[in-house]
């Protein structure tokens, strides 16, 4: 966490969390949602094929490489399994497409694996599931495998260096400790 961050909290210990304004998509790009990508349902949910309620429903691609930098230096999860980014004093829980971390993996023999923040891991196991999806777990989180490194990925499993075990996505969220959609349960 960022020292500028940490000197927010001191000053100013009881700001309010802020929820559904900030989400992850399944490729590790980040979007702001105002009220109205917020009305128009989930972020998880305009992930179909319908161009205009996915632009609607997930909001405004963040592109400023500082400010998505500042987020990602600054992205943790609570107790509860709900990532957010702690911007100065205040909690900005996200909203997952997917899960916490989006795995980019590199070509060649040992195959290497960072974060979509940058942040390099160690596969501890790789997942499939019906729907064909590779995950990774790893020393530093459970993700999705990046749709563009498939064939690397890939390439590592036919090396013998990642052995995917079948996993229905239904049971991810539970059995690795994540919340997809803290604004969901903030309302109850």
């Amino acid at each position: 966490m960022d020292d500028i961050v940490k000197a927010a909290l001191i000053k100013w210990p009881n700001v309010p969390h802020c929820f559904g304004w900030l989400g992850l998509d399944a490729r590790g790009n980040w979007y702001m949602r105002d009220d109205r990508a917020q009305a128009a349902g989930p972020f998880a949910a305009a992930t179909g094929t319908d161009p205009v309620r996915q632009a609607a429903g997930k909001g405004s691609l963040l592109k400023h490489d500082k400010l998505i930098d500042f987020i990602q230096r600054n992205y943790e999860s609570d107790a509860c399994g709900q990532w957010f980014f702690q911007n100065g004093p205040q909690r900005v829980y996200v909203e997952l497409e997917a899960t916490p971390f989006i795995w980019r993996v590199s070509t060649g023999a040992g195959a290497d694996v960072a974060a979509h923040s940058g942040q390099p891991a160690s596969v501890v196991q790789c997942l499939l599931d019906e729907q064909g999806r590779l995950y990774l777990e790893t020393d530093a989180g459970f993700g999705l495998v990046h749709t563009l490194d498939m064939l690397a990925a890939a390439d590592a499993i036919e090396r013998g260096e990642w052995v995917p075990k079948d996993v229905l996505s239904e049971e991810l969220p539970r059995r690795f400790g994540y919340v997809t959609s803290p604004q969901t349960l903030s309302i109850k």
